[in-house]
């Protein structure tokens, strides 16, 4: 197995993504496509270049400022791009991108495809829990989204939870090969009527879909139930997706902050650190995003990785790791068999994929508010 690393995306390219990348060519036996600026990458491999390591060169990067849009059209040689088409060709089982996460979700959408009857490829966040991790669905690649989308979600969202738990630490009961997942709507309260228009139609589908035999409906969830774990997969459109990706971020920042600050306060807290260590470093790897590596964008025909923008060589490690987990479990096959079943998919209008939303903002592994038509005139414009 290969797979097309984007080696000149995000904040610390090439370096933390070389770095994480060699690591994980050691240690997963997957072979790698490090692909970008190849003097710029050879600064930073051994003089013997590893057998199942290998560069491919190209002459452009795309900014992580740059619009979507135009550096699709105009970049074709950019990192990030050509390690795209290296997977569409067949030639890399996955692709990995830090970098620009429109540019990323945008060449992916244009290049690997939507798969068909899936009308909103969406990007799959996973958080932590008290219990499992779980796979929140869709993280801000929608934000304007209809009932059917929310139910696409929830199937590829099941379909990508049993292999998010076989990998990210912290699961403590794994979903027998017999269990379903279970799936949450989230809304602003847990009865059927709860919620807006979208919600309470989503409702309904997500009951009927329930049949498909692809999940276990719960119900609807509340925002506390994210953190709790009620469910295994969590689904919602993408403007609401990103807020609460938003707000965990913010308030984990918050709690990591204050509890430091705890813990040196004076003498007596800092031998309370010390005895408390191996439990505070336990419950930092729950928590730490390093482990979880990045976000799938679900729904296209292929594995694409999408990483955070300020990924260190841990970060690149671990969603190395779960592309070839990704890779080996056929979610990409599984989304394509089960969304055939959807009864919604009968009605559809064609798959436009200029209705996606990408964001500009590689800092985080999600897209926002800016659609691709958006971001053509943007393009435009500053031309």
């Amino acid at each position: 197995m290969r797979i097309a690393i984007d080696a000149m995306g995000g904040d610390k390219a090439p370096a933390e993504i070389v770095t994480g990348a060699l690591r994980a060519a050691q240690d997963f036996g997957v072979g790698l496509w490090l692909v970008g600026d190849e003097n710029e990458i050879r600064r930073h491999l051994p003089s013997q270049l590893p057998s199942n390591v290998d560069i491919v060169h190209s002459t452009q990067v795309v900014g992580m400022d740059e619009a979507p849009m135009q550096a699709h059209r105009k970049k074709k040689d950019s990192s990030v791009a050509v390690a795209i088409r290296l997977h569409a060709e067949g030639k890399a089982a996955a692709v990995l991108s830090a970098g620009n996460t429109g540019a990323a979700s945008t060449s992916a959408l244009f290049t690997l495809r939507p798969i068909p009857g899936i009308d909103r490829p969406g990007i799959a966040t996973v958080f932590p829990t008290q219990k499992n991790p779980l796979v929140l669905m869709d993280a801000g690649a929608n934000v304007d989204c209809r009932p059917r989308h929310l139910a696409e979600f929830a199937l590829m969202g099941a379909a990508y939870a049993r292999t998010v738990q076989n990998i990210i630490p912290g699961t403590k009961n794994e979903l027998r090969a017999d269990q379903l997942p279970t799936v949450g709507l989230l809304s602003i309260g847990e009865e059927e009527g709860k919620g807006n228009e979208l919600t309470k139609a989503t409702y309904k589908l997500l009951k009927e879909n329930e049949a498909l035999g692809l999940y276990k409906y719960f119900g609807n969830v509340e925002g506390r139930d994210i953190a709790l774990g009620t469910v295994d997969v969590v689904v919602c459109d993408g403007f609401v997706g990103n807020v609460v990706l938003k707000v965990a971020e913010g308030f984990a920042k918050m709690f990591a902050g204050s509890l430091r600050e705890a813990l040196v306060r004076d003498v007596r807290s800092k031998l309370g650190a010390l005895f408390l260590r191996p439990a505070l470093l336990d419950f930092k790897k729950r928590l730490d995003y390093t482990e979880y590596g990045g976000a799938a964008l679900l729904g296209v025909n292929g594995v694409c990785i999408i990483c955070h923008g300020s990924s260190d060589w841990r970060s690149i490690y671990s969603a190395i790791r779960i592309a070839k987990q990704t890779v080996e479990a056929d979610i990409t096959g599984t989304i394509r068999e089960a969304a055939r079943h959807l009864p919604a998919a009968r009605d559809k209008e064609p798959v436009d994929v200029d209705k996606a939303v990408i964001d500009r903002d590689a800092s985080v592994p999600v897209a926002s508010t800016m659609s691709l038509n958006e971001a053509a005139s943007h393009s435009q414009s500053a031309s």
